[in-house]
């Protein structure tokens, strides 16, 4: 049976982690996605995980790439200025195969900034971050419960490709509270076999995990191998919402928190007789530019609506490919786009 208990949005990612069968977290504080490392400090122990307080952001993500190596569900957490020190063990992970959960409670930039929701960190999860020709999986929950649902769908994912996967939420999700529905289940067990892991040699060959390749040649093959894997995850692992876009003349575009903005913008000018949709990508990398395309053909407006100066905007722009207007409308450094002002620009397009 379902149960429904009030949590934060940090508190759900913390406890839908655990129940897709997380075992180990490492992590460091930092304002605001804090109550991840918390919740974790004592509920990890309680489901019979590993958790441990890092003492700094570089050591908890090669302690999640050790991990990893073992073949357990890893995770670490942080925000933004976090994340930044995170880059060069998310492309070692990356490079060497490996799959691991990392959580981007976002925060207003650049610097240190503040502790204001923001959603600027778009560029370094979807364009690499790190150093070399790699991709993580980007996944940008828009609600409490999703927060917690996409969990699973994070470690299978990791799991199913060997990739870093990015939770890609901000200071505003991570801070609210909302009802979240849970499953009275038995701990969720990892789904996929894990012949490559580091176990110790019990009777086989040694597995030999690395992303160092110095032999002429052997590393382009490794990045022919990741970019093969890359299309792969393009052709199959686009997730995104669509709503009311059949007859509008205006697709509002949004993710994350931003797209509950948006939703209510477009449901208060659609109670007035305008013809207004919205795209919601979930994925953001791969990024469902299917729904884009096809949407472009009906001669429609876009706006893009994000707490950044314009990031998920050049991709919209990529997808439309100068077969439709796009415009833009953000704010940020811990500026939020409001209802009212998404539906003042709109009545000026």
């Amino acid at each position: 049976m379902a149960k429904k208990i009030l949590m934060s949005g940090n508190e759900a990612m913390a406890e839908g982690a655990i129940q897709a069968g997380c075992f180990f977290y490492a992590g460091y504080p930092i304002t605001p996605q804090n109550e991840i490392p918390a919740y974790m400090s004592w509920r990890m122990l309680e489901a019979g995980g590993i958790f441990i307080q890092a003492e700094s952001e570089l050591a908890a993500i090669n302690m999640v790439f050790g991990a990893a190596l073992t073949g357990a569900r890893a995770l670490t957490s942080s925000s933004s200025p976090g994340i930044s020190l995170k880059q060069e063990g998310i492309s070692y992970i990356a490079g060497a195969e490996l799959p691991a959960v990392i959580i981007n409670v976002m925060r207003a930039g650049p610097g240190l900034g503040n502790i204001e929701p923001s959603q600027s960190d778009y560029f370094q999860a979807t364009k690499g971050g790190g150093h070399g020709d790699y991709h993580s999986i980007v996944l940008a929950p828009a609600s409490v419960q999703e927060a917690y649902d996409l969990m699973s769908a994070a470690f299978d994912l990791a799991d199913k490709y060997r990739a870093p996967v990015i939770i890609l939420s901000d200071g505003m999700l991570g801070q609210m509270m909302e009802p979240l529905e849970t499953q009275n289940a038995k701990r969720k067990t990892q789904n996929y076999k894990k012949p490559w892991a580091l176990t110790g040699c019990q009777g086989r060959k040694p597995n030999i995990i690395r992303s160092l390749y110095l032999k002429e040649g052997v590393l382009e093959e490794l990045n022919l191998a990741l970019q093969k894997k890359y299309r792969a995850i393009q052709q199959k692992e686009k997730r995104w919402e669509e709503m009311n876009l059949s007859g509008s003349d205006i697709i509002l575009v949004a993710y994350g928190t931003m797209a509950r903005v948006a939703r209510s913008a477009m449901n208060k000018l659609r109670e007035k007789g305008k013809k207004i949709g919205l795209i919601r990508p979930v994925t953001l990398w791969p990024f469902p530019d299917g729904v884009f395309t096809k949407a472009a053909k009906k001669k429609v407006k876009f706006l893009v609506v994000e707490m950044s100066y314009g990031q998920m905007l050049e991709d919209v722009k990529l997808a439309v490919n100068g077969k439709a207007e796009v415009e833009f409308f953000g704010r940020a450094g811990g500026g939020i786009p409001t209802e009212a002002e998404i539906c003042s620009k709109i009545r000026k397009m």
